[in-house]
């Protein structure tokens, strides 16, 4: 995968932490930047796909889709959340019409 180069300016102490962190984590302070800005990146990813799904705007599986996540991860995270599914009655009755369909 090709890759580029992004430089961005930190207060020496942000600097001093992510050194100590990088120790800690037996990582160069490259490989901790880019470990903490993958998992930010999953984590605020995730962050506007919930409140996008809660809003109605977007599907489970269209928030699946734009998170990486498996279906059962994000039912999984979205019960360690108490975020609800938007799931109602029509939606049942819908899904039990389409089954009734695919009977033999």
């Amino acid at each position: 995968m090709a890759t580029i180069t992004v430089s961005t300016r930190l207060e020496e102490e942000e600097c001093a932490v992510l050194d100590s962190l990088a120790e800690r984590e037996f990582l160069d302070r490259g490989a901790l930047i880019k470990s903490v800005l993958r998992r930010g990146i999953r984590d605020l990813s995730l962050k506007h796909a919930m409140e996008s799904y809660q809003a109605g705007e977007i599907t489970l599986s269209k928030a699946s889709e734009l998170t990486g996540l498996s279906l059962w991860d994000l039912h999984d995270h979205m019960g360690r959340n108490n975020i609800c599914l938007n799931y109602g009655v029509a939606d049942l009755e819908d899904d039990l019409k389409t089954l009734e369909t695919l009977r033999p």
